[in-house]
């Protein structure tokens, strides 16, 4: 039987030709997903992170930046306040109330100072302008509407701290941080139900308050805003304090125990001389756990100057 003659132009339909397509369209699988990652667009920053910096024991954001310096500012005056609150309450509501205060802040400027120090974060040592007039204007009352104005001032301006500790627990990555407003939740917390104890709180009026200003954080400004948590200067989230009738007023001092509108000009009156004290330590603080030679705890009263 005679071989059959070979039969030309079927090498490329063959098992050759079959190999190479294959192998060709493994290759061709394999670089296109690749040219199109090197061709995709970067995904935006999300501006929530745009000023987040590393930091020991987590990311901080500036939210947690302006949150710490915030806490500080707080109990510089608040602190006063409540020792103000002792000698001058009428009731024992408003002095237990005031004890409270001095307890508390007391404890958590502790804790402030300490996280300062492990973060490197610098701390004011007294207390914004508006806050040392809301003092002398406490300072400047006298029996049944210094309680008045003791609690609503309080009251008004724990209210407006509260959203931004849970704002700042939510959201925050450091785990210093986030422990700071565990503390503090529980401090300002305890601080409002001693002011809310006695029995002079407008609620009303805190509510008008906040409805005018739009929400738990001054108008036009963020709790995370670095202008609004300059070192020293005035703290960020400042409230305009209700005074006997439930409106907003700015004590200008003890010479006349009067009030101007917060939106006074240039010839408002000015911190009387001399009043009042600070008495919370200064914010001295030493270097991050990475530097520090003794290997004290991050919370520890070496590292918070204290």
């Amino acid at each position: 039987m005679r071989p059959r003659p070979p039969v030309h132009g079927r090498g490329l339909l063959g098992g050759t030709g079959v190999i190479i397509a294959v192998l060709a369209g493994t290759v061709v699988a394999l670089l296109v997903p690749l040219w199109s990652y090197a061709h995709r667009p970067a995904p935006p920053v999300n501006p929530l992170t745009a000023r987040t910096v590393a930091a020991p024991y987590g990311p901080l954001s500036e939210l947690d930046r302006g949150f710490v310096t915030r806490l500080r500012l707080a109990g510089l005056w608040e602190l006063p306040a409540g020792q103000q609150a002792e000698r001058k309450g009428t009731t024992d509501a408003v002095r237990t109330a005031g004890q409270r205060l001095v307890q508390g802040h007391t404890a958590l400027d502790r804790r402030v100072r300490a996280v300062a120090g492990t973060l490197g974060l610098p701390l004011p040592n007294e207390p914004g302008a508006r806050q040392k007039r809301w003092l002398a204007g406490l300072d400047a009352a006298h029996g049944a509407d210094y309680d008045r104005s003791f609690a609503n001032t309080l009251r008004t301006a724990c209210g407006r701290l509260l959203p931004l500790i849970a704002e700042v627990r939510a959201s925050t990555q450091n785990a210093l941080v986030r422990g700071l407003a565990d503390d503090a939740d529980t401090t300002v917390l305890g601080h409002i139900e001693a002011l809310e104890a006695t029995g002079l709180v407008d609620f009303a009026a805190l509510a008008r308050d906040l409805a005018a200003s739009g929400g738990p954080t001054a108008p036009g400004s963020s709790p995370g805003d670095p202008s609004a948590t300059s070192v020293p200067g005035v703290g960020p989230g400042e409230v305009v304090p209700l005074g006997p009738s439930g409106a907003p007023t700015v004590p200008s001092g003890p010479s006349t125990g009067t009030s101007q509108s917060p939106t006074a000009g240039p010839g408002s009156p000015s911190v009387p001389p001399g009043s009042p004290t600070y008495p919370l330590p200064p914010a001295a603080f030493g270097p991050p756990p990475a530097t520090a030679a003794n290997g004290t705890s991050p919370t520890g009263d070496a590292r918070s100057g204290m």
